[in-house]
C-alpha cells in the first residue's frame, strides 16, 4: 500500500509533513510531492492548490508517476447542515460536482453525459478508519459521514448552499474533493475525503475561519496520522 495524501491547507499539510520519516522531494507541474513513509506506511503527501483542475492534475500525478494505491484528500470545507458545528468533521460517503450543469441538453444537474459515474463512491474500509481516526484523535469534535459536494466556486451565500442541499443532499461544499474522487474512479483506486468545518457557507468566513485555522490544522494533521496508521 502507498498512500497518496493531498492537502488543501499549507498548514495542515507542513505538520503532516514534520511527522514523516522524509525520504524524498520532487517538484512536478509546481507542486511538491514529498515522499517517506507516516506511521510506518509510504505515503506521498502534497499541496494541490485551490480548484477541481489544479486537484484532479495532483491526483493524476500521484497515480502515474508515484504509484499511489489508495487516495487521501484533506482539508476544510463549509457546512451545509444546521446540526454541523465549525470544527466538526464531514467523512465523504461520496462526491459529486455541484456545478456540472448539463440541463439545457435534458440532463439532471451533477450528471456527467456519456459517462456511467457522475457521484463518486468514497472506499467503506476507508471510511471507516477515518471514522475512527477522528473519534480516537480529536474525540471534541463530531464525526459525519455524507455527500460532500464539490465545485469552482466559494458558497458564502445561504441560497446557494441551499440550492446544493436541495440538488445534491450534500452535508458540506469545497472546491476539490469530488475531482480527486473522479481521478480515483477513473483509475479503480479507492479514496477517502475528509473535510473539517471552517465556516457554515453562508457569508461568515471571514469572521470564522482565523480562529479556526490553527486548530483545525492540528487536529487534521493528527487525525491523518492515525488514519494511515489504521490502513
Amino acid at each position: 500500500m502507498k498512500i497518496g495524501i493531498i492537502g488543501a491547507m499549507v498548514e495542515e499539510a507542513a505538520l503532516v509533513r514534520e511527522r514523516m520519516e522524509l525520504r524524498s522531494c520532487s517538484t512536478l507541474l509546481g507542486m511538491e510531492f514529498a515522499e517517506g513513509t507516516l506511521a510506518g506506511r509510504e505515503v506521498v503527501l502534497v499541496v494541490c492548490g485551490v480548484g477541481k483542475v489544479n486537484a484532479a492534475v495532483c491526483a493524476q500525478v500521484l497515480v502515474d508517476r508515484f504509484d499511489v494505491t489508495n487516495l487521501v484528500f484533506t482539508g476544510i470545507a463549509g457546512s451545509l447542515d444546521a446540526r454541523i458545528d465549525i470544527c466538526d468533521i464531514v467523512v465523504s460517503t461520496d462526491c459529486v460536482q455541484h456545478d456540472v450543469d448539463v440541463s439545457g441538453l435534458g440532463y439532471e444537474r451533477g450528471i456527467i453525459p456519456n459517462q456511467d459515474v457522475s457521484i463518486f463512491k468514497a472506499d467503506a474500509s476507508m471510511r471507516a478508519a477515518a471514522v475512527r481516526a477522528i473519534q480516537e484523535v480529536a474525540p471534541d469534535v463530531k464525526a459525519w459521514e455524507g455527500r460532500v459536494a464539490s465545485g469552482d466556486q466559494f458558497i458564502a451565500s445561504p441560497a446557494a448552499g441551499e440550492y446544493i442541499v436541495k440538488t445534491f443532499g450534500a452535508l458540506c461544499c469545497e472546491m476539490e474533493g469530488a475531482s480527486v474522487a473522479h481521478v480515483a474512479w477513473l483509475n479503480d483506486i479507492p479514496f477517502v475525503v475528509i473535510r473539517a468545518i471552517s465556516d457554515k457557507a453562508d457569508g461568515s468566513a471571514e469572521m470564522d475561519y482565523p480562529t479556526f485555522k490553527v486548530a483545525a490544522s492540528n487536529r487534521s494533521a493528527s487525525v491523518i496520522e492515525r488514519l494511515v496508521e489504521l490502513l
